[in-house]
């Protein structure tokens, strides 16, 4: 297995940062919107949906008793 000294390390590392492409101020402010709204539309999904298993079970329940 070859080895690489420090400063060659170094300078490796730093031309793969160059390569990283950042994203604009609006693509994360556009993505960190859309994550926000993804989850208060799956926390109101679940809420419904707990709901109605609730309710079911209730229904059901109340037939035993």
């Amino acid at each position: 297995m070859a080895t690489t000294n420090p400063l060659q390390f170094i300078q490796q590392v730093r031309a793969e940062v160059s390569k990283i492409v950042w994203p604009t101020r609006r693509e994360v402010m556009l993505t960190t919107i859309m994550v926000f709204i993804m989850a208060a539309l799956f926390a109101v999904f679940f809420a419904l949906i707990d709901l109605a298993i609730k309710g079911g079970l209730q229904f059901g329940l109340s037939w035993v008793a």
